[in-house]
């Protein structure tokens, strides 16, 4: 009877055991994959599922989408400068069938793929290029990780550059050429203020010719700004071309007198009150 008794707690243990090896849960964001005997039978949708034990060998593959960090590569640009880029890529298993049986380990792969394909479009590039045209050279990237992952059920949804390193030597010319290029623009900055300054200052002088009272309110206008800072000497310039312009015609007018005015005679000829002129004469002469 002990026998029995003995017996029976043995099966049901074993069947216990025989029940829990053949239960599997598969997560609302798996598939599993069976293989029974080492023969693909087909895909398990998500629940509880009942296999063969010792028989059948169940592969849980996740369908959600995965982060893999690129770690950072040393590249040499088109334009002949080292560079260090790092990236990170999302994929996900579109095919839990074909990321079991194509290939041994699908993240290492995709790691090693995705590492080699980002030295190799970023060598294509120039280090400009590389700078402002990131969009352009994650969409390259992308379109060629799809293309040799596709045979291995998995989609690349996104490949970013997410960090580059440049030389300290390259800062600094970077910075150089930063600098220049601003003080490039406000050269032409100023150049451009200085032209419209020039093109006011022609009309403004215009308007002076054409209102000859318009410098004489100008010039007191500004006697009266300097007036406010209290100022005990005022040095103001009067208007030169002006001034040349009339000391020119007085001294013009006082030539053409001086050539119209006849010579005097030796003798005297003013008229001295009570003494005829021919006494005068003869002072003259005599003295």
């Amino acid at each position: 009877m002990a026998v029995l008794i003995t017996l029976i707690v043995i099966i049901g243990v074993l069947a216990l055991l025989m029940f829990a090896m053949a239960v599997k849960v598969v997560k609302q964001y798996e598939q599993g994959v069976l293989f029974r005997l080492g023969r693909l039978v087909g895909t398990r949708e998500p629940g509880m599922r009942l296999i063969v034990p010792f028989v059948d060998v169940l592969h849980r593959v996740s369908l959600r989408i995965v982060t893999m960090p690129i770690q950072s590569q040393g590249i040499i640009t088109r334009d002949n400068v080292s560079v260090d880029v790092s990236a990170v890529a999302y994929f996900r298993v579109v095919d839990a069938t074909k990321s079991v049986i194509a290939i041994e380990n699908v993240y290492a792969a995709i790691d090693q793929i995705a590492q080699t394909t980002l030295r190799k479009v970023v060598g294509q590039h120039t280090l400009d290029q590389t700078l402002s045209e990131t969009d352009r050279i994650n969409l390259s990237i992308r379109k060629i990780l799809d293309i040799a992952t596709v045979e291995w059920g998995v989609e690349v949804t996104l490949v970013e550059l997410k960090d580059i390193q440049l030389p300290d030597s390259m800062k600094r010319a970077m910075a150089r050429q930063a600098e220049a290029e601003r003080e490039k623009r406000a050269k032409i900055i100023n150049a451009e203020g200085e032209s419209l300054a020039a093109a006011a200052l022609g009309d403004a002088s215009d308007t002076m010719m054409a209102h000859p009272l318009a410098l004489q309110l100008r010039n007191l206008q500004s006697l009266v700004e300097i007036g406010v800072d209290k100022n005990t000497t005022v040095v103001f310039p009067a208007p030169l071309m002006s001034t040349i312009g009339e000391l020119g015609s007085f001294l013009a007018r006082e030539t053409a007198a001086a050539a119209a005015t006849p010579a005097r005679p030796l003798g005297l000829t003013k008229k001295i009150p009570g003494i005829a002129p021919e006494a005068v004469n003869g002072i003259s002469e005599t003295g």
